[in-house]
């Protein structure tokens, strides 16, 4: 079995071209490109489908904010359906969610957000899943390139 990249917030919205959220889009693109012909399977989690869509809801355009949400929802959506390479995580049950808030004090004083944190938590969760694939968070983001297991 392939190995398992769980998507940060940075790549989403660099393949979906937000504006002011895409800095390094062609660089994204090729690895895409490679992670797909290499097998590699994408994981997508909430974290960073809701913090996508409130970078969206942000933008200054009322006009992009209308078009990139449109554009947002038909990809989170295919990826429900399968209809696309990313796979939407499972939404995290209160009692994870509460072993996170655990943890958030000493995140929060590294700078790591609770996103990131939940990112974290679910590599972590994959990991122990699956001790036998390589499990990375693909990021640009750099606190959390570093999250790679490899068997």
């Amino acid at each position: 079995m392939g190995a398992v990249a769980i998507v940060d917030t940075s790549i989403f919205c660099n393949v979906l071209d937000i504006p002011c959220m895409n800095g390094e889009r062609e660089k994204v693109l090729k690895e895409f490109k490679e992670f797909l012909e290499d097998g590699i399977t994408l994981l997508l989690p909430m974290a960073a489908v809701y913090e996508t869509g409130n970078h969206i809801a942000h933008l200054s355009d009322g006009s992009h904010r209308r078009r990139f949400a449109q554009k947002f929802v038909e990809e989170v959506r295919q990826a429900i359906t399968g209809e696309t390479p990313w796979q939407v995580m499972q939404v995290p049950s209160t009692e994870e969610v509460g072993e996170w808030l655990s943890g958030f004090p000493d995140s929060a004083m590294r700078g790591a957000g609770m996103g990131d944190l939940s990112i974290i938590k679910e590599w972590e969760k994959f990991k122990r899943k699956v001790p036998d694939r390589r499990i990375f968070i693909w990021s640009l983001d750099s606190d959390l390139q570093g999250y790679d297991h490899s068997p």
